[in-house]
């Protein structure tokens, strides 16, 4: 994977949340226990920053570490929507995180780095699904491929008349 593709996923995501911005009152409301806009941005912001601070300790020749559950806290993610401002902070940190997960894809991490096992828990609606080291490739490729395109989906889906439904990961 390069950085291009990288930057194409984070502007459909970031291009999916401007639109549902700018819905305003129009957008449908989340179902019980789903997610709005704001939290599944803040939920993006804290699965970025894990992921950027594993590669950052691999770079630096600490230890790893990936868990997922802090981005699924309620508290967590009003605090996150706080500190930001909001839709458009949120959003801002967004694009500045994807520019920052460039670099780890430019040549930013040798091929040895990429692929240094990182102890891992994967949590999606109280359930594991990851429990077991992973390369660290694995886990900015699944980023990439499957984590910030559900929650394009997921934004998508809040417009009214959508054909997108995606439950919160």
């Amino acid at each position: 994977m390069n950085s291009t593709t990288v930057q194409e996923v984070f502007g459909a995501l970031l291009d999916a949340a401007g639109t549902v911005a700018a819905a305003g009152d129009a957008v449908v409301t989340p179902a019980a226990g789903e997610w709005n806009a704001e939290q599944v941005l803040a939920h993006v912001t804290i699965v970025n920053a894990t992921t950027i601070a594993a590669a950052a300790s691999i770079a630096a020749g600490t230890v790893p570490a990936y868990d997922n559950r802090i981005a699924h806290d309620p508290w967590t993610l009003e605090h996150v929507i706080a500190v930001t401002g909001g839709i458009a902070g949120l959003q801002d940190r967004v694009r500045r995180q994807g520019q920052a997960l460039c670099t780890f894809y430019d040549d930013g991490l040798s091929g040895d780095e990429l692929d240094t096992m990182v102890p891992t828990l994967l949590v999606s609606h109280d359930k594991i699904q990851v429990n077991q080291p992973l390369p660290l490739r694995a886990l900015l490729d699944g980023l990439v491929d499957s984590e910030l395109p559900g929650h394009t989906r997921q934004l998508l889906a809040l417009l009214p008349n959508s054909t997108h439904g995606e439950r919160a990961a």
